[in-house]
C-alpha cells in the first residue's frame, strides 16, 4: 500500500491553505497557479462544513495547474460514503496522473454531528471506511496506480493505521515534538507531512493576536486539545485564546529565518514534507508571505 515515490513527488515544503475553500474559484485558481510558479511542492486544502466540497475543489485546483500535486487535508469520511470517495479519488488520479493525494480524516464530533451524521469511535470508523474503499467496485478507467492516500493522524493508534493502510500520515495543528513522536510510531518509510502555521510578523503582540485568532476554532475541538495535552500543555495553556507558550508552539512567527528554523525542526524530527499555512489579517490569502518565504524555504 505504501507509495515509495510520494515524498519525492510532494517535495520538502508545500502549502496548506484553508482560505481557498471560501474564496471565489477564479481567485483560488490564480492562487494555485502562483503557488506552483513559486516552486512549492504541493498544495493542501481543508474541507469545512460550509466550504467547497473537497473532491470538486481538488478538481478545480488540478485543472488550474500543470505539475503541482494537490492534496485534500482532509476529506471528511462521514459526509460521503466509501464508494463515492473511492470513485472520486480514482477519477482525479486517472485524470491527473501522479498529482492527486487523498487525505482522509475522521474530523471532529461537533463538525460531524452538526451536519446530521453520528460521530462514533474514529479509529474503528476509519478502519471500516478503508475496508469499504478497498472493496468498492469501480468500472470507469483506472489510473495507472491506486490513488495515493494519507490519513489525518494525531494519536498513536491512528498513526499506526496510517502506516499499514495508507501511504502515511498528515498531521495538523502540531509541533516538531509531535512530529518526532509521530515518526517513531510510523517507523521508516511511510510519509509524514505535518502542517505548520506561519506568520511573517516580528512584533510579539501582533503575531500572538493573529495566532490566537487562528487557533480559536481548534481549541474548541477536543481532538486537538487532547493531543496538546499529550505534548505537555495544561489547562492554563488553553484559556484566553491560548497561552503565549502555546501560541509560539503552534504558530511560527517572526522573520523568514525564524520560519525556516521551525520548518527545519520538523524535518529534523522526521517529517518528509512540511505544509506551511500562511496566516494573514482579515482572512487574507497571505500570498505575499508565500512569495517572501519561497526563496528561503525552497533553496537547495
Amino acid at each position: 500500500m505504501l507509495d515509495d515515490t510520494l515524498a519525492a513527488r510532494l517535495g520538502r515544503v508545500g502549502v496548506w491553505h484553508g482560505g481557498l475553500g471560501a474564496a471565489p474559484t477564479a481567485v483560488a485558481r490564480e492562487a494555485a497557479q502562483e503557488i506552483e510558479e513559486l516552486g512549492y511542492g504541493a498544495l493542501w486544502f481543508g474541507e469545512g462544513p460550509a466550504s467547497k466540497e473537497a473532491l470538486s475543489h481538488a478538481g478545480l485546483l488540478l485543472a488550474a495547474t500543470r505539475r503541482l500535486p494537490v492534496a485534500t487535508g482532509i476529506a471528511n469520511i462521514w459526509v460521503r460514503d466509501a464508494t463515492a470517495m473511492n470513485a472520486g479519488a480514482n477519477t482525479l488520479a486517472e485524470a491527473y496522473p501522479g498529482r492527486f493525494v487523498l487525505g482522509l480524516g475522521a474530523s471532529h464530533a461537533p463538525l460531524v454531528d452538526g451536519r446530521g451524521h453520528a460521530y462514533a469511535k474514529p479509529l474503528a470508523a476509519m478502519r471500516t471506511y478503508l475496508d469499504g474503499m478497498d472493496a468498492a467496485a469501480y468500472e470507469a478507467p483506472l489510473p495507472d496506480g491506486p490513488p495515493a492516500r494519507v490519513l489525518a493522524a494525531l494519536g498513536p493508534k491512528m498513526l499506526e493505521l496510517s502506516a499499514t493502510r495508507a501511504a502515511g500520515a498528515h498531521s495538523y495543528f502540531v509541533t516538531p515534538e509531535h512530529t518526532a513522536q509521530a515518526r517513531e510510531v510510523l517507523g521508516d518509510g511511510p510519509l509524514l507531512a505535518p502542517e505548520q502555521a506561519v506568520l511573517l510578523e516580528s512584533d510579539p503582540a501582533a503575531a500572538r493576536a493573529l495566532g490566537r485568532e487562528h487557533m480559536g476554532v481548534y481549541l474548541a475541538l477536543p481532538n486537538y486539545v487532547n493531543n496538546l495535552r499529550r505534548l505537555g500543555f495544561e489547562d492554563d495553556d488553553f484559556t484566553g485564546g491560548g497561552s503565549d507558550r502555546l501560541v509560539d508552539a503552534i504558530v511560527a512567527w517572526g522573520d523568514a529565518d525564524a520560519i525556516r528554523e521551525r520548518v527545519r525542526a520538523h524535518h529534523d524530527a522526521g517529517a518528509d514534507h512540511v505544509a506551511i499555512q500562511p496566516l494573514a489579517p482579515h482572512r487574507g490569502l497571505g500570498l505575499d508571505q508565500l512569495r517572501e518565504l519561497a526563496p528561503v524555504l525552497l533553496a537547495g
